[in-house]
């Protein structure tokens, strides 16, 4: 629900989602709304699965048609759970449009959404959700924090990669340009021949014409086009970042998880022990007077028998172990991106000083056109 309705606003909103969705089509409801003002109201929602009759009796989940059985509502079927998403993320953009906000939900993925450019953030749950809205750092807080960072780094590195390219294509598009290494080459033999200031003055001084060609020769860019491929081969190079990265965070994260669970399972499983030593009779309070550590282990046993494919022991050790190797290789992508960032810099700086050389050429030729026009004349 949006933070920014009220108590009653959720409700009505909740309430009209509901009617709307599920009542409408047949359906009973049974609305639970849970806001305990920490931030996260939510709604748990029951649903009837069968139909009710006319006459007010409940009527049959299914029937049988040449020997197999026919469901008389389509309300289990898997397609509506996508149908019933869409509906919750329209309702609730038209309440955020009513409230004159510009942002908008969408249920769906990143990637069905065609973002590729972007990781995926992770759910922080109610625990991690208090603790950061009092200022206090949790795991699955900073996860998401390195998270967004590295969208950040990423979005700007392709915004100077596509605008670096836009400048090579307009550049490119200019009468029989100049060959790249033919001007600075020629830069530096009129500069060492007069001892003085060429008309290039774009060019700050010899060594950075130096660098210049000496970048150009051992890349093999030799002209604009060859400069073009170079940007294209950046293009490249950071898109391989991209796709390594996020199937790289999905799998951390997963990793997280399974050792924050595991860590909760020993660290309660004897007092687990405790209570299931105890009488029957017993049980009951034990369980009460130790029921946070005994929720917690509950709930790390489920989660791991769902994650362990019918394992008995737990693997631990294997997941510290991927999880280190999978922080060495993403460290080795980010020094992979560092370098994509100086070289993007590099050629940023090439190309500003072959606009500045193109200018300087065509003014140094008008001159010359002008005198050669009077003559004619």
């Amino acid at each position: 629900m949006p933070v920014e309705l009220t108590r009653e606003q959720n409700i009505s909103l909740t309430q009209q989602y509901v009617k709307d969705t599920f009542v409408s089509a047949g359906m009973c409801a049974d609305i639970s709304i849970h806001d305990t003002g920490t931030g996260n109201p939510h709604a748990h929602i029951l649903l009837t699965m069968r139909p009710i009759e006319r006459d007010g009796r409940w009527g049959q989940k299914s029937y049988t048609a040449e020997g197999r059985k026919v469901p008389t509502v389509d309300w289990n079927e898997h397609d509506r759970a996508e149908e019933w998403r869409a509906a919750w993320a329209d309702i609730q953009n038209k309440y955020l449009e009513k409230l004159g906000r510009t942002d908008r939900v969408d249920h769906r993925s990143y990637e069905r959404q065609g973002i590729t450019d972007q990781i995926p953030t992770i759910h922080l749950g109610a625990a991690a959700h208090q603790m950061e809205r009092k200022g206090i750092r949790t795991d699955r807080g900073n996860i998401n924090r390195e998270i967004m960072v590295t969208n950040n780094l990423l979005r700007q590195l392709k915004a100077r990669i596509s605008k670096l390219e836009k400048r090579i294509d307009e550049e490119s598009k200019i009468d029989e340009p100049p060959t790249l290494a033919d001007v600075i080459s020629d830069i530096l033999t009129r500069k060492d021949k007069k001892g003085q200031s060429s008309r290039y003055e774009a060019i700050n001084n010899l060594k950075q014409a130096a660098d210049m060609l000496n970048f150009l020769t051992e890349n093999k860019i030799m002209d604009l086009d060859g400069l073009h491929k170079f940007i294209i081969t950046m293009h490249n190079k950071q898109s391989d970042i991209r796709d390594k990265l996020k199937p790289m965070e999905r799998r951390l994260k997963t990793l997280e998880e399974h050792l924050k669970q595991s860590e909760l399972y020993f660290e309660h499983r004897e007092i687990y022990k405790m209570y299931k030593a105890e009488k029957p009779k017993h049980q009951e309070r034990f369980y009460e007077n130790n029921r946070m550590e005994l929720t917690l282990y509950e709930a790390a046993e489920r989660y791991l028998k769902g994650v362990m494919n019918g394992k008995t022991t737990i693997p631990t050790g294997a997941w510290k172990k991927e999880y280190a190797s999978l922080v060495k290789e993403k460290n080795q992508l980010n020094s992979e991106y560092i370098s994509l960032k100086d070289e993007v810099g590099k050629v940023e700086k090439i190309s500003r000083s072959v606009q500045d050389i193109l200018y300087a050429e065509r003014q140094r030729e008008q001159p010359t056109r002008k005198r050669s026009n009077n003559l004619e004349r």
